[in-house]
């Protein structure tokens, strides 16, 4: 007696392949990675979609046409992509790089166009509501459902969620290893993992907002849809099928005319792209424009401060060079004059501060003992710089005091905070941090600043460069989530099971996708 189980609106089918290679999974991961790429960006677009659709659905109740079927053809790619790979090795048939459903390949999905969904469920279903859903999906499939692409431990990872973890990857690579030494699929591991895949099928679409009917609790084992054809008992497998079942569900109708082309999928993922660049570029117009009205100090941008110290009797900076053919314009325009401020721990020992060229501070410090401050950390703690690296040289003291040596082209002297001013030019330059009178043990504050009279410019500059970038970037959706045909139903060919008889003498035409679609 079969069993007729209310079909749920997403609609998630597998074909039953009669033979799959013994050792071809090995190397799927290799031949997937131009689709791990193109998903990458497609699921950055997903997300931007859905962000666009949430807010679509909670002041109008509808989600709109173009993006839904956007959406939903990145949910058939990856389905697709994963039943070949890692996600069920259901088939040797590479996937096809499309958003609409391809008739005669082994994986299918379809979720019908909700003519409304509600205001209020848009708020918490996709977070609050799918909350059991996740807890399961973290058993499955591995930390929840596999929304989108993800970096591995920070290394750059390519790591598109699904089947990368859980109970369907350990499964699927008993598969593998089963069908490596024996070429047989094991009808109830490939049963299982469909299910489970199935499973999160469901509850994906249902947090991407797709639609409002909450997903069953239910593990609908098998490739083709406990709803699109009745649940019974499965005919057994020909005689040397490493896998057999339920025949594949009916060929469905090609895309409808307002199809996801190549074109407009490539128009939505570079404006998404560009969206994202707009958005970083206006942040930082803005941080700079920020920075430049709130953070002058007399008129400079400042750094934090860095405390010194070493028992030795210099600390010099590393060496920087200073050069090129547009120099005196980016330090007339852009940085303007530079000043370093020193100021002695105790507020009343002589310091000096000077910057000389590199090969003449080297002279003035050869065979003296002091530190080079390589690096500095700016773990900030209360505006100054947390901690410095420096290295240590041995030496004696120096055989003058610095303010008698003839290199510097800017110095400062004497007791309290000492600043510094000079104008940047070309060469090798070191600065160099003592004791007015050349002694050892030298600890103080240091801090350098600019002030930096091409900030207002460069911010505006980002500004109007996101600007444009947003306008851009936004056409491209728009024009990419147009709807460009009349058909009134996403999705229209959705495999609804085996058509009905019909009664003897019936003139009721048969039901068929086109049909359905008329209907």
């Amino acid at each position: 007696m079969t069993e007729n189980r209310r079909p749920y609106p997403v609609r998630v089918d597998a074909a039953v392949e009669p033979s799959v290679s013994r050792g071809l999974w090995l190397v799927k991961w290799l031949l997937l990675i131009p689709h791990y790429v193109a998903l990458a960006f497609l699921w950055i677009g997903f997300s931007v979609v859905s962000v666009i659709a949430f807010f679509a659905i909670l002041f109008t109740g509808r989600y709109p046409l173009g993006l839904f079927d956007f959406n939903v053809g990145v949910l058939r790619w990856t389905w697709r992509v994963h039943y070949y790979g890692y996600g069920a090795l259901g088939t040797d048939r590479y996937p096809p790089f499309t958003l609409a459903d391809v008739p005669d390949y082994p994986a299918h999905l379809h979720v019908p166009y909700p003519q409304r969904l509600s205001r209020g469920l848009v708020l918490v279903k996709w977070w609050l509501l799918v909350i059991p859903h996740y807890l399961i999906l973290a058993v499955f499939v591995g930390g929840g459902v596999w929304l989108g692409t993800r970096g591995g431990d920070g290394e750059g990872f390519l790591d598109t969620g699904w089947g990368a973890g859980g109970l369907v990857a350990l499964l699927v690579l008993v598969a593998g290893l089963v069908l490596l030494f024996t070429g047989r699929y094991p009808r109830s591991l490939y049963d299982f993992v469909l299910g489970m895949n199935r499973w999160a099928l469901r509850v994906a679409a249902y947090a991407g907002l797709m639609t409002d009917e909450y997903p069953p609790f239910r593990l609908d084992l098998g490739g083709p849809d406990a709803g699109s054809v009745p649940a019974g008992p499965t005919p057994p497998p020909p005689s040397g099928s490493p896998v057999a079942g339920p025949p594949a569900p009916a060929p469905v109708a090609g895309p409808a005319p307002h199809s996801w082309t190549a074109g407009r999928v490539v128009a939505l993922v570079i404006g998404v792209v560009l969206l994202f660049t707009a958005a970083g570029t206006l942040l930082g117009g803005a941080d700079l424009l920020w920075v430049d009205r709130t953070q002058r100090d007399g008129g400079y941008l400042w750094t934090p401060t860095a405390e010194l110290s070493t028992d030795r009797y210099a600390v010099i900076s590393d060496s920087f060079r200073l050069e090129g053919a547009g120099l005196d314009w980016a330090v007339d325009e852009v940085l303007g004059r530079a000043r370093i401020e020193v100021t002695s721990a105790d507020g009343e020992t002589d310091m000096f501060v000077g910057i000389a060229r590199t090969s003449d501070a080297a002279g003035y410090l050869r065979g003296v003992g002091y530190s080079q401050l390589d690096d500095a950390s700016f773990g900030w703690d209360g505006g100054r710089i947390a901690a410095t690296r420096t290295t240590e040289r041995t030496g004696g003291a120096p055989g003058q005091p610095p303010g008698e040596a003839d290199i510097w082209v800017a110095e400062a002297g004497g007791t309290g905070t000492q600043a510094l001013t000079w104008r940047p030019a070309d060469g090798d330059w070191t600065v160099v941090v003592m004791r007015s009178d050349g002694g050892a043990g030298v600890t103080a504050g240091v801090r350098a600043g600019a002030t930096a009279p091409g900030l207002p410019w460069i911010a505006t500059g980002l500004t109007a460069i996101g600007a444009l970038l947003l306008g851009i970037g936004a056409l491209l959706v728009a024009v990419a989530a147009r709807r460009t045909g009349t058909t009134p139903h996403s999705d229209v060919s959705a495999y609804a099971g085996p058509p009905a008889p019909r009664s003897p003498g019936s003139t009721e035409p048969a039901l068929t996708p086109e049909t359905i679609a008329n209907r």
